[in-house]
């Protein structure tokens, strides 16, 4: 784990985050030596980023999905 100091930090924070990210290697920052936080890679996400497909499995065909849904005699605009 490297360590930095809290002014370079507030300096370089978006490189600093970019560089935990690309390297998976945790950053602690300090101030005056003493350890305030600690940067770290996110865990990896369970779920898949994308939501296509994320339906996939959750409907029900019920009955024929091309007839009608009821008998033409009932419609009113054929009468």
């Amino acid at each position: 784990m490297d360590d930095m100091a809290v002014s370079k930090f507030k300096a370089t924070c978006l490189a600093v985050m970019d560089q935990v990210g690309k390297t998976k290697r945790p950053v602690r920052v300090t101030r005056f030596g003493i350890p305030v936080a600690e940067i770290h890679p996110p865990s990896p996400s369970q779920r898949p980023i994308t939501w296509i497909g994320s339906m996939a499995g959750t409907g029900k065909i019920l009955g024929s999905i091309i007839a009608p849904v009821s008998h033409p005699d009932e419609w009113d605009v054929l009468r």
